[in-house]
């Protein structure tokens, strides 16, 4: 990261572990739902090792965060309450899901219901 590129000064996870807060030394700061982070998840579980390979992850609405774990000093590994916790997400990353929410969370839902999919976990 260069100097310009926005700094996270702050990792706040909600009480109820169903938002982490970034906050960046630009004065931003996005509350990701946990949901929102589990489905958009770097790992390669979710992203694949290609575009094609990427996966739509469904009933994750009542998803929550576990733990919040520093890797070096460029990203976090989050653990959710599925058990998933393989990915790393940086800063960069991180600023872009609080920064393209709107985007990325449509696409998501559009996903969802092209392929026939729901946000709630099927019981």
């Amino acid at each position: 990261m260069t100097a310009a590129t926005p700094w996270p000064t702050e990792l706040r996870l909600a009480a109820d572990k169903r938002t982490l807060t970034v906050s960046f030394d630009t004065g931003e700061s996005h509350p990701l739902a946990a949901e929102y982070l589990r489905v958009t998840s770097p790992s390669a579980e979710v992203q694949g090792h290609s575009p094609a390979e990427r996966k739509t992850v469904p009933g994750k609405r009542d998803v929550r965060i576990l733990a919040v774990e520093p890797v070096g000093n460029y990203a976090v590994r989050l653990t959710f309450d599925d058990l998933h916790s393989s990915g790393i997400y940086g800063w960069d990353y991180l600023l872009t899901l609080g920064r393209d929410r709107e985007r990325i969370w449509g696409e998501y839902l559009a996903e969802l219901d092209a392929k026939g999919l729901g946000r709630d976990a099927r019981r």
